[in-house]
């Protein structure tokens, strides 16, 4: 009987606190970090989808180099050959007068010439081709064209070819290549400080041409490949006829415009890049 009270005031006892509860051991949250992505090559360069620019005169000092020039989207401009098959002069006496005899907007020299007044290198205007293709020399290691679809680009002599340089609307053999693939071009001539005509490319549809103040191919290539004078990085620049030859106009429809760059001096060209809107 004794043994049944006690049970019952031991249960009654129990009943007037609550149970304590279990501990429960917490989950594991931690993990593996995410593999990091891996490339087993450079991925391609990408090629930003800017909106369109509007053509406008630029002038910006890199390196004590002062670049001069007009940047332009080739979404709304091009360039176009204006070459004179009878020799410098026999048709446009400098930049301002071939941009307006082909509607232009702006135009600078272009390629080299032997002094005889025929191209050193092959050129094509409007499918018509002139000069012949140069192999050897630094002055024809690179080349400017326009595509029978008007797409634009600067490419190296090897990589165009003498057969594919045949196939373009518009082409410029010039050089040498001052930047490639976003670098400055290594065993430039670095001795001979002379006013520099050039073309700029971000390798998208931004385009710059111009001219730079006396400095040697290898200052200019390292200025380029650092700087931005156009506003954005460039991935190919072309050297173009300079010194005596360099010749820029830009016209007063172009915002920060007019501009002209021709000293007295200077002699007549055998042929210009002349901007035009499409």
């Amino acid at each position: 009987m004794r043994f049944l009270i006690l049970l019952l005031l031991a249960l009654l006892f129990a009943s007037c606190f609550p149970a304590r509860p279990v501990p429960v051991s917490a989950p594991d949250t931690q993990t593996d970090p995410p593999p990091k992505h891996t490339f087993s090559e450079s991925p391609p360069p990408i090629i930003s989808r800017q909106a369109s620019a509007p053509a406008r005169a630029t002038v910006l000092q890199i390196a004590g180099i002062t670049f001069e020039g007009v940047s332009f989207d080739s979404r709304d401009h091009r360039l176009v050959v204006a070459d004179q098959a009878n020799g410098p002069g026999s048709q446009y006496a400098d930049a301002a007068s071939a941009a307006r005899a082909h509607g232009g907007v702006a135009a600078v020299n272009a390629g080299f010439f032997t002094p005889e007044g025929a191209p050193l290198g092959l050129v094509g205007a409007a499918g018509k081709f002139s000069g012949a293709w140069n192999s050897a020399s630094s002055l024809g290691s690179g080349a400017w064209y326009e595509t029978p679809s008007g797409a634009m680009a600067i490419a190296r002599r090897e990589k165009l070819g003498r057969g594919g340089a045949a196939a373009m609307r518009e082409l410029i053999q010039a050089g040498p290549l001052l930047v490639e693939n976003g670098s400055d071009v290594r065993g430039l001539e670095g001795n001979k400080p002379s006013i520099r005509m050039m073309i700029l490319w971000d390798g998208g549809t931004r385009w710059w041409i111009g001219r730079g103040t006396p400095c040697t191919l290898a200052e200019l290539g390292r200025a380029l490949a650092m700087g931005q004078p156009a506003g954005w990085p460039t991935r190919h620049a072309l050297n173009l006829d300079g010194g005596r030859s360099s010749d820029l106009w830009i016209s007063d429809s172009i915002s920060s415009g007019p501009v002209l760059r021709r000293p007295p001096w200077n002699r007549p060209v055998r042929n210009f890049l002349v901007l035009v809107k499409r």
